[in-house]
């Protein structure tokens, strides 16, 4: 489908999905994010709803302005994945045991490793560029630098909430390895100290959402999180990169016999700030809870744990600032997923998939989420579907 544009106070909102099916708190955030003064555009993806801030699904472009609640607090998260040459006739019938592999090499949850992941011991890792990133990390606010010892612990590490791990075959039976994941606790603290900042600034004080507060450009708030905004997109990419290396040392231990090779990795951020220019103007643009989708760009559309994921590449369509969304989208909170849903509703949904099936992650059941198929049908001019993965390992946070 192509957009549908909602009326703004300062700029249209460009809506890849039908409005009236939007929640009314998400279409007042949306409503919102067009009052401000420097917004130049707004695109909303079709997974749209409520979030803390900004909408979830939503594409912020403005003018020598950033709204770090808009970015959210898990600054940079992502998805990374990678096409193996195993198939599904290489995987046995039991996987309990690579999911119990998996689980002991990445740390879920609050966890963090015992010592610091060397880089250059991992298999086929990029080290370049990365004593520079730990250098930068001296830049950093004065009020999280004390973490340092904790973020680096915590790089490669997965999280909690809806991150995860997963191991999946397309519709020809290749085997993909997939994950999700972002800047761990250190990018949830730079995030919140920034937007406490924006709150006091005094060109915020008028706002109808003391949420928006924004960092203007040319003053030294903007500059110092500009340096801890990027900083923290960076941790997030290696902490992806050092998951899925770590994750292709278990396949590959794992598989031995089969001697697997990979592809080159797919990793998109869909929580960040990226400097683009779009009709002869220079932007800020903020994707929270979209993946960019430049002409010819891989990205990632995954679903819920038990439905299956989309690798798409971008058609370039400037209308949505070359975005498209970032998942499936939840179609009810994590509260009324717990008391609408119980652990037989939860294995009955992801039946075929070894996973965990308890309490703890009932919030995560499919049922709680959009079907991802209506929400690639409403982006056919954003991206192309490229191959369409089901999992059949899932490790969540």
């Amino acid at each position: 489908m192509s957009y549908v544009e909602v009326p703004g106070a300062r700029v249209p909102i460009r809506m890849w999905t039908d409005p009236s099916t939007v929640e009314g708190g998400a279409m007042q955030q949306l409503r919102n994010v067009a009052t401000l003064p420097w917004i130049k555009g707004l695109a909303v993806m079709p997974d749209v709803h409520y979030g803390k801030g900004a909408t979830v699904g939503s594409v912020i472009a403005m003018k020598d302005a950033v709204c770090p609640a808009a970015v959210g607090v898990d600054i940079g998260c992502g998805m990374s994945a990678v096409k193996t040459s195993l198939t599904a006739n290489d995987l046995p019938a039991d996987l309990s045991r690579l999911r119990s592999k998996i689980e002991q090499v990445i740390p879920v949850g609050r966890g963090m490793h015992r010592e610091e992941v060397e880089p250059k011991r991992l298999y086929q890792f990029p080290t370049a560029g990365w004593d520079d990133f730990w250098s930068r990390f001296d830049g950093v606010a004065d009020a999280v630098k004390f973490r340092r010892d904790r973020a680096t612990l915590q790089m490669g590490t997965l999280g909690g909430g809806n991150h995860f791990v997963e191991v999946c075959v397309d519709t020809t039976g290749a085997v993909w390895l997939m994950l999700h994941s972002g800047s761990r606790n250190i990018g949830k603290e730079l995030a919140e100290h920034h937007i406490g900042m924006a709150q006091k600034l005094p060109h915020n004080q008028g706002l109808v959402d003391r949420d928006l507060a924004v960092f203007v450009a040319q003053t030294p708030q903007m500059a110092a999180y500009r340096h801890d905004l990027f900083w923290a997109q960076e941790y997030a990419k290696y902490n992806r990169a050092i998951m899925m290396a770590l994750f292709q040392e278990v396949v590959r231990g794992e598989f031995r016999k089969a001697k697997v090779t990979f592809e080159p990795v797919i990793s998109c951020h869909h929580n960040y700030v990226a400097e683009e220019r779009y009709d002869g103007m220079d932007l800020l643009v903020t994707r929270k809870g979209a993946i960019r989708a430049g002409s010819g760009e891989f990205g990632i559309i995954p679903g819920s744990m038990g439905t299956g994921s989309y690798i798409v590449k971008g058609l370039g369509n400037a209308a949505s600032f070359n975005s498209a969304s970032h998942g499936a989208g939840r179609k009810m909170s994590r509260t009324a997923a717990k008391k609408r849903f119980s652990t037989r509703d939860l294995e009955e949904q992801t039946k075929g998939v070894e996973c965990r099936k308890d309490s703890g992650v009932v919030d995560e059941i499919p049922g709680a989420y959009k079907p991802i198929e209506k929400v690639i049908e409403q982006q056919t001019d954003l991206v192309e579907v490229v191959a369409k993965l089901k999992q059949v390992v899932c490790v969540k946070g």
